[in-house]
């Protein structure tokens, strides 16, 4: 199993048995079919509901652990529609309206299976009434919007070497006056490039970067071997390629990895991180690579760009070279609808290259 969904597992180990037991029987029944992650984001969407209906007065619980399924029954649709405004206009929750469309898709499979699938001892439903059953749930994602909101946010063509090029050489002197963040960069400067480079020259996820292990890269091949997103079977990984432009920022980190970040024998991961008070390297987290990401990216002048951005950025100009399906296996999508913002977003690249080439030639004459 992947080192992300080991430590998912013992989170939701730890968080199943503070729910209701109904939804802990919900849990255990979906285990066989969904990835611990996924699980853990259902429990996480189940502890935000039942602390609301607690909050407002809708259970007479004092704690999530102790919500009555017959609370669950004599819910209004007014009161869903009073989670949803407080899910879109809570500050201390900043949910996009694909979040707030997950949250109430996690509510609605777990009322479906307390009010259809689940029985007590006399064969009845375990909920009597389901009042998310009335609840219209509109997805909206669809390649064409997804890739309009990518517009104008992502790095084209040269500016792919550009930002690479910065985190080689330039943003040392844009923080040349700054002891600490100067420290911290030559110390992790090699790491940081390698890993900024490999997503940008192969498209990883986040994740499956996490999940890396010194023993799955394959510089001569060109390969990275990975847990896919999606794909239950842990028992063996996936070959991603990565383009030549990655090699040797993968070499050069390669060499110092072991002396550099003290790595002990037992420590597989690839890239690794020393923590404070720490005299060994350990697994980088996935928080520490997309913190990492942005601090480049805000100094570069592009502090909208991410990691998932990284990964859009390799995936456009990916597209531009191949087809849909080539694109659709090397970024892991399980259906090519998925990839098809790509061609949406490569529609307006290729003609704003055309119209610089047209430029270009005008001026020169």
């Amino acid at each position: 199993m992947n080192v992300i969904k080991i430590k998912d597992r013992q989170e939701l180990d730890r968080r199943v048995p503070m729910m209701p037991w109904y939804v802990e029987k919900f849990i255990n029944y979906k285990l066989p079919d969904l990835s611990p992650s996924s699980l853990l984001e259902y429990v996480r969407d189940y502890e935000t509901f039942m602390g609301w209906l607690i909050a407002e007065g809708l259970s007479s619980a004092e704690k999530v652990k102790d919500v009555q399924l017959i609370e669950l029954e004599r819910l209004h649709m007014d009161s869903i529609d009073s989670f949803r405004m407080f899910l879109a206009t809570n500050p201390n929750h900043s949910n996009t309206r694909t979040t707030i469309t997950r949250k109430l898709s996690s509510l609605r499979s777990l009322f479906h299976y307390l009010s259809q699938i689940a029985e007590d001892e006399e064969f009845y439903p375990l909920l009597k009434r389901n009042v998310m059953a009335k609840v219209s749930i509109k997805r909206t994602h669809k390649p064409k919007d997804t890739a309009a909101k990518l517009e104008g946010k992502l790095l084209q063509e040269e500016e792919i070497s550009e930002f690479l090029a910065y985190i080689h050489a330039d943003y040392e002197k844009d923080v040349a006056s700054n002891k600490q963040a100067l420290y911290s960069y030559k110390l992790n400067q090699t790491r940081d490039s390698c890993i900024i480079s490999l997503i940008l020259h192969s498209g990883l996820r986040v994740s499956e970067v996490v999940n890396l292990n010194a023993e799955d890269i394959d510089v001569k091949k060109k390969l990275a071997y990975v847990y896919r997103k999606g794909k239950n079977d842990d028992t063996f990984k996936t070959p991603v390629y990565f383009r030549q432009e990655a090699v040797e920022d993968l070499t050069a980190y390669l060499q110092l990895r072991d002396s550099h970040y003290k790595a002990p024998k037992r420590e597989k991961a690839l890239f690794l991180a020393i923590a404070n008070g720490k005299k060994e390297g350990s697994r980088m987290t996935k928080r520490a690579i997309q913190e990492m990401v942005i601090k480049y990216a805000k100094r570069f002048g592009k502090p909208y760009l991410s990691v998932h951005k990284l990964r859009h950025s390799f995936a456009t100009d990916y597209y531009l070279r191949n087809d849909i399906y080539m694109t659709q296996e090397q970024l892991g999508h399980a259906s090519p609808e998925t990839t098809q913002i790509y061609a949406h977003l490569t529609d307006k690249t290729m003609a704003e290259a055309i119209d610089r080439i047209k430029q270009a030639s005008e001026a020169a004459n």
